[in-house]
């Protein structure tokens, strides 16, 4: 799966502890994830989208591999 989570943040200038803060979860979770080392739960990715607010798929993206 991949993701956009690094250029939201970028461009909301928010740090992966601050989003982490916000939704909850430890700042290695959102580094895991922009890295692309961990797929987010449903409900997080959900979180995530709804902090940024705009659509999970427009964040998260299916890989050719998943």
């Amino acid at each position: 799966m991949k993701n956009s989570l690094r250029v939201e943040r970028a461009i909301k200038d928010i740090t992966q502890k601050e989003l982490a803060d916000a939704i909850g979860v430890s700042r290695q979770t959102i580094n895991s994830i922009e890295a692309g080392n961990y797929v987010p739960s449903t409900v997080l990715a959900l979180k995530i989208a709804r902090y940024f607010g705009k659509p999970a798929d427009s964040i998260f993206q299916l890989d050719e591999n998943d």
